[in-house]
């Protein structure tokens, strides 16, 4: 018998007893488990509607807002007994606003808050929240009951529900309220508060 057949039957009996122990070898290793949804990075497409309330100004004002959001892996968080977990994010996002109704025509700006979400065990559905604020620009018209002028200040806060369709994509909708105000830099200040709804797309990478 040669050396390389000494050799074979060696990794065969290997083997073999390795198998018959319960004991994987090196073509049947488990695969690794799935990296949680909660921590890898994410994008975000949202768009709605969101209408005027409030007293700020006598403007029935409407606004299309779209969001192109970033979301971190988790920054911290709760894994609970059941399985479920609880995470915080950092999201930061680019928001572009139509003006649908109003003397303005468009908005654009920068929006930062955390992305609190509640993931069940399967990571099939999630809850998510947050609430933040920012900066940007409008096209103010110098109407009354209008914007005072182009910088603007925002703040936001948002809820909803999330749901994976596949390995990559999860379906995103929810309701939002946004304000826009220039904080007191001219007077009168005739701010923005609006509600509505969101409904949107997300990408893991």
């Amino acid at each position: 018998m040669t050396i390389r057949s000494l050799t074979l039957a060696a990794f065969v009996a290997s083997s073999l007893s390795a198998v018959l122990a319960g004991q994987p070898t090196v073509g049947n290793l488990p695969n690794p488990a799935p990296t949680p949804i909660y921590r890898e990075h994410a994008f975000d497409i949202e768009t709605g509607m969101l209408w005027q309330v409030g007293n700020y100004t006598d403007i029935d004002y409407r606004l299309v807002p779209t969001q192109f959001a970033w979301r971190s892996p988790r920054w911290f968080g709760l894994d609970l007994d059941n399985g479920a977990s609880i995470s915080v994010r950092h999201r930061a996002a680019l928001l572009g606003t139509w003006v649908e109704n109003g003397p303005e025509s468009h908005y654009f700006g920068f929006m930062f808050s955390p992305s609190i979400e509640y993931w069940n065990k399967a990571q099939t559905w999630s809850v998510y929240a947050g609430a933040g604020g920012g900066f940007g620009w409008i096209d103010s018209q110098g109407v009354e009951g209008g914007q005072g002028q182009d910088f603007t200040l925002n703040w936001f806060g948002h809820l909803g529900l999330q749901r994976v369709i596949n390995d990559s994509l999860t379906l995103r909708v929810g309701t939002m309220f946004q304000h826009m105000s220039n904080g007191g830099a001219t007077s009168p200040n005739p701010g923005i508060d609006a509600v509505g709804f969101t409904v949107g797309a997300s990408w893991k990478f």
